[in-house]
């Protein structure tokens, strides 16, 4: 079955740096677009950045500039480098995976980032 598994978050300072990983297993998503949601307080979940099979790279505006995502297709990770964070950056961070030939996406658990001032 397929899981993703996000690590890398935490605490980060206003202006600092965190580098988010994904890791998806229970098959090859290479050709696969993945991406980064994030839900932060009293908003829906959005999605902030994905990069498609062949590197291909899109951002919300919030990130743009900001946040880099990236991929290893061999070790079908994906990982997210958020550089200048911002309080409002704090929330849970949420894997992303939208198969090619499936209906649905799948998410992972989420791992919380808290930047503080």
């Amino acid at each position: 079955q397929v899981q993703l598994v996000e690590s890398g978050g935490g605490l980060g300072q206003a202006g600092g740096s965190l580098r988010l990983a994904c890791t998806a297993s229970g098959g090859d998503f290479s050709g696969d677009v993945m991406g980064w949601g994030r839900r932060t307080p009293g908003k829906q979940r959005e999605l902030i950045a994905s990069v498609s099979g062949s590197g291909r790279e899109s951002y919300a505006d919030s990130v743009k500039g900001r946040f880099t995502i990236s991929r290893d297709n061999v070790r079908n990770t994906i990982y997210l480098d958020m550089n200048n964070l911002k309080p409002e950056d704090s929330g849970v961070y949420y894997c992303n995976l939208n198969p090619r030939y499936q209906l649905g996406q799948y998410w992972g658990q989420g791992t919380q980032v808290t930047v503080s001032t």
